[in-house]
């Protein structure tokens, strides 16, 4: 689907929906318990439903309502056929690590964008542990994993690839007879989506020692439990960012402030912007301000990188963004795919390794006028001198770059994306969502 967003007038509040990656987490240590767990106001997008259906596939019990899922797990068995993750890399990553525990050998596979995802860093920390598998291509699935294998024992992995790999072997660490220790050889990066794993496992009665540069775990029982499932910081950062673009605020509801969730650092960014920030409970509300450039590390925070790349280009100087690297390895190249739609707005950016430098626009105000004189988004064509060019965005399938360049349409009007029905990943309502705030919409099924 194309989706023209027209220069709008923001304003309104929104309430912000689950986390995808606190419903996933919870979903996978229900599953290892036995006996009914309850989650309570889980996400309900394309990725978490992907999740259901193949834990559905392995014997877990999933009765979905309105405001709660519940789920009977602990009695795993072998699936018929091959576990089909979708495109979401959390859910491959987990269960893979999970299907050591199920006598047998089981194939995972995904769609087109997850196929391109690293995976043999997990398999060969699995290995040590025990656990025969291998991936089809060098290191992307389909991964094949021959259940009853694992031992436990010592492994080592890079800390600064994806949390999920180590995510993955502290799900199934309380299974090992001899327990487990698992080394990082590298420094840590996205330490909050492990901080989020090891508040799952507590609330399901696992415990994990962290000395060091270390995780050790003994063996434990998973326990029933319910889980309440807190808003969503990722998906809340392109409504902060709106609202950073709006004269009249924002007001973004169902954020819980002290969340361990690490894109919660968007309300820090904002406040070195220059962004007007006021937060009342779970209430916040977010207002235009001077809108200055930053110097900001994202390596804990890798998610955040198109809502602040989208910022920086209406702000006033140079961005610079670092700890990007992991980025490229995303549902997209996210750092290829935001500098690409960056530059066809005619805004400057230098990619360089492992950093992101976005000159913002000088005037965004006048820029995005539609009196104004003409800016480098808005070229006349040859045929109609008064007719406005159209910038056409490739989403390239990855919701969070949809969603960024939402934002920057609002705020800039004449621009068009394209493959925007991939919010339905983590956020199937963003569209409605900014209709709501004012977001002028025009959909070209």
């Amino acid at each position: 689907m194309k989706l023209t967003i027209n220069k709008s007038t923001i304003k309104g509040k929104v309430t912000i929906p689950s986390s995808k990656s606190m419903t996933i987490r919870a979903l996978m240590c229900a599953t290892l318990s036995k006996g009914e767990s309850e989650i309570l106001n889980p996400l309900v997008c394309d990725d978490t439903n992907a999740a259901a259906a193949a834990l559905m596939k392995i014997g877990v019990g999933i009765v979905k309502e309105k405001a709660v899922w519940r789920v009977t797990g602990g009695r795993l068995r072998v699936p018929a056929e091959d576990i089909d993750c979708g495109e979401s890399a959390t859910t491959m990553r987990f269960l893979t690590a999970i299907l050591s525990l199920v006598p047998g050998e089981h194939r995972l596979v995904g769609g087109p964008m997850l196929a391109k995802r690293p995976m043999r860093v997990l398999v060969d920390a699995l290995e040590n542990l025990g656990v025969k598998g291998s991936t089809a291509g060098k290191t992307t699935p389909p991964v094949t994993i021959k259940g009853g294998t694992f031992v436990g024992g010592a492994t080592e992995i890079p800390g600064n690839v994806s949390s999920q790999f180590i995510s993955a072997l502290l799900l199934i660490a309380p299974f090992a007879k001899v327990g487990v220790s698992i080394k990082m050889t590298t420094p840590l990066t996205s330490k909050p989506y492990l901080l989020m794993t090891l508040w799952c496992l507590k609330r399901f009665g696992i415990n994990v020692l962290t000395p060091l540069n270390r995780f050790i775990v003994k063996r434990q029982r998973y326990l029933p439990a319910k889980v309440t499932v807190e808003g969503d910081w990722s998906s809340a950062s392109y409504f902060l960012a709106l609202g950073a673009t709006s004269e009249a605020g924002v007001q973004i509801e169902n954020l819980s402030i002290g969340s361990l969730q690490g894109d919660r650092v968007m309300l820090d960014f904002l406040r070195v912007m220059g962004v007007a920030v006021r937060t009342s409970g779970d209430i916040i509300n977010v207002s235009q301000g001077s809108l200055k450039a930053i110097n900001a590390n994202l390596s804990d925070c890798i998610d955040l990188l198109p809502a602040m790349a989208v910022l920086a280009a209406l702000a006033e100087g140079v961005s610079i963004f670092v700890g990007i690297d992991r980025a490229r390895i995303k549902e997209s190249n996210r750092v290829a795919a935001v500098r690409e739609g960056l530059v066809k707005m005619g805004i400057n950016v230098v990619e360089e390794g492992d950093r992101l430098l976005i000159t913002g626009l000088k005037n965004p105000k006048k820029a995005a006028d539609d009196d104004s004189e003409e800016s480098p988004k808005e070229k006349t064509t040859a045929d109609n001198p008064e007719k406005k060019e159209i910038v056409v965005i490739n989403s390239y399938g990855d919701h969070r770059i949809a969603m960024a360049f939402g934002v920057l349409g609002a705020a800039l009007g004449g621009l068009t994306i394209d493959g925007a029905e991939c919010v339905a990943k983590t956020f199937p309502d963003f569209w409605e969502a900014l209709e709501k705030l004012g977001g002028e919409i025009k959909r070209n099924e």
